[in-house]
């Protein structure tokens, strides 16, 4: 199969204690990519095991490894070898041989095609266990109801990007999980694909239920950031605003009961409620200004607009 572009190709691949896969996984990378400038960066982080020794052993001119001072996780280590990139097209996968090299010719025919930003795998027959399968499906079913972006498969790890939509994702926590969705909240045109998955060649998985709650975490912090980062005053102000009205309501009531039924209303659990929902309101505004205040300090002071040209065009003709 020729080449589809003679661009160079960044495969940033993370390594935690890999030592078993990544002489296959590289071997499986140079028949996959035959004919293509590419290059293949390893991040290693800080494995255990013998996996430096061994991507060094491979004495692989087109192996660059970058190895982190401590254990920052899967996404610090797709941020660092996406930093280091120098390629055209930036192409994302793990280092434990699921997902297969031999989908990325495919998957760059429609990243050079212009039309799309992302190219990203639907893992097909996929190889895990229930234990992974069932949050993973779970996820995908909340982004899809709550985004709009109709993304079937997250989590798969095997993606093409483009240069510049790759280099302005700003990834920690657990986001690796959810780079498609941020590269759709940077204006990422986004295509799926069909690609093939394997069962773990060797070594084992660091998949643990305890990641479903970062998961949801991080999750919830993409939807406020998609739907309110440049507008926290409307979540923050109007939640405020509410709960002052409903307080101010609750002790409008007693005071009815208070003067106009004669009542004692100073032991009544009510007043106390009234109250909190007054202050709690007060704070969740005072909230919404501030943050609003930071926001517009976060874009002037380093002249950032908040948004993206994809292109221009002077007489039909593109600038």
């Amino acid at each position: 199969m020729q080449p589809v572009t003679t661009s160079l190709l960044s495969v940033v691949v993370p390594l935690y204690n890999e030592e078993d896969n990544v002489t296959l996984l590289t071997q499986k990378i140079h028949e996959s990519l035959v004919g293509y400038d590419y290059q293949i960066i390893y991040v290693d982080d800080f494995s255990k095991d013998k996996t430096k020794k061994v991507v060094k052993d491979l004495k692989d001119d087109k192996v660059h490894l970058i190895e982190l001072k401590k254990n920052y996780g899967q996404s610090l280590a797709l941020a660092a070898g996406i930093d280091y990139a120098e390629g055209e097209y930036i192409i994302t996968m793990d280092g434990d041989l699921q997902n297969d090299p031999s989908d990325i010719p495919q998957m760059l025919t429609y990243a050079v095609s212009g039309e799309y930003d992302v190219v990203t795998g639907i893992r097909q027959k996929r190889k895990d266990s229930l234990v992974k399968k069932i949050p993973s499906k779970i996820a995908n079913f909340l982004v899809r109801r709550v985004t709009k972006l109709d993304i079937k498969d997250n989590g798969c790890a095997l993606k093409v990007f483009t240069r510049d939509i790759a280099k302005d994702l700003n990834l920690y926590g657990e986001m690796h999980r959810f780079i498609t969705l941020l590269a759709f909240l940077e204006g990422g045109q986004i295509k799926q694909v069909p690609v093939k998955h394997h069962a773990r060649n060797a070594g084992v998985s660091k998949y643990g239920l305890e990641r479903v709650f970062k998961v949801v975490a991080d999750m919830m912090l993409l939807l406020f950031i998609r739907k309110y980062f440049q507008r926290p005053i409307h979540l923050f102000g109007i939640s405020g605003s509410l709960m002052i009205i409903i307080g101010i309501f609750i002790n409008i009531y007693l005071l009815i009961v208070k003067f106009g039924l004669g009542e004692d209303i100073g032991t009544r659990p009510l007043l106390t409620v009234g109250m909190m929902f007054i202050f709690a309101g007060i704070q969740l505004f005072t909230i919404g200004i501030v943050m609003e205040l930071l926001i517009r300090t976060y874009y002037e002071s380093q002249n950032k607009r908040p948004y993206r040209i994809k292109k221009v065009s002077v007489g039909g003709q593109v600038k």
